[in-house]
């Protein structure tokens, strides 16, 4: 049987370099599983391995998407199946890394068969989503689906957008089609998790924040600071470097913040990752 290794952990714990170890062992090639760095033009805030990390070996999902694109972990579920069974076509091993837990689900369970959401529901909801900002947005989830705008976190606006527009073009709430049932997978999963203590993966998080202001992080950010609305630039490091463009903070509270803001998001990760048993 053809075996799939899933590398994750929290944030800056040292996934990426795990998982390039592993594929040179087993001479084969990454799946990213990061909701991030599937996009250009991004690569510092969300820490791309360059090329000297990724020694020589192939990542597929990485830095393949234009930032106005729209992707889900359904459709990531769908891409990384491909991408495993040609790997496996000549190799017994494919590995899959990334801190995305909802596409490191979607691949190894399975997720729900959801409606396709037309552009024409899509693109003006992101456009009135632009103008009239988070708490609006919030507000929609609550009068659709209120079930579940009591389970998900309303920080993640990404998961909040998502259940709205599938509200809107199924016609019913996101909770009735969400069944929780598990898909079958004819492959074996080996599922690697790194734990260390939480206050050396905090001091690692905080370290690589600093790298990233020096690697570039506010140059990049005004690249696509004209692009704020965009769904893929809602993420930590981008969303504090904007509020300091914006005058709301200075830049020694902007990285402070993101730092902050990175641990906040470690956390939930390892929440996350409480439920795997295996």
């Amino acid at each position: 049987m053809k075996k799939l290794i899933v590398v994750t952990g929290p944030t800056a714990s040292g996934k990426s370099d795990l998982a390039v170890r592993l594929a040179l062992e087993h001479d084969t090639e990454i799946i990213s599983a990061d909701s991030r760095q599937i996009y250009k033009g991004i690569p510092v805030v969300t820490a791309v391995p360059d090329e000297s990390q990724r020694m020589g070996v192939t990542h597929h999902l990485m830095e393949v998407l234009p930032l106005d694109a729209y992707y889900s972990a359904a459709m990531f579920e769908e891409d990384a199946l491909r991408i495993a069974a040609e790997i496996w076509k000549n190799r017994d091993v494919a590995i899959v890394c990334g801190g995305s837990m909802m596409y490191v689900d979607a691949l190894t369970k399975g997720i729900d068969e959801l409606p396709t959401v037309p552009e024409n529901i899509r693109i003006p909801l992101m456009e009135e989503w632009g103008k009239k900002g988070d708490d609006w947005l919030r507000d929609r989830l609550k009068i659709l689906d209120p079930e579940y705008y009591n389970k998900v976190d309303l920080a993640n606006m990404k998961r909040v957008f998502h259940a709205v527009e599938i509200c809107i073009a199924a016609g019913v709430t996101y909770t009735l089609l969400r069944t929780g049932i598990r898909k079958k997978r004819d492959f074996e999963i080996e599922r690697i998790v790194i734990d260390m203590p939480r206050e050396i993966l905090f001091e690692r998080i905080n370290a690589r924040v600093l790298r990233m202001v020096e690697n570039g992080l506010e140059d990049e950010a005004r690249r696509v600071y004209p692009m704020r609305h965009m769904n893929s630039l809602n993420t930590v490091g981008l969303k504090e470097m904007f509020a300091y463009f914006d005058g709301i903070m200075d830049f020694g509270t902007a990285v402070a913040r993101i730092q902050k803001n990175t641990r906040v998001y470690a956390k939930k990760q390892l929440t996350w990752l409480k439920k795997y048993s295996d």
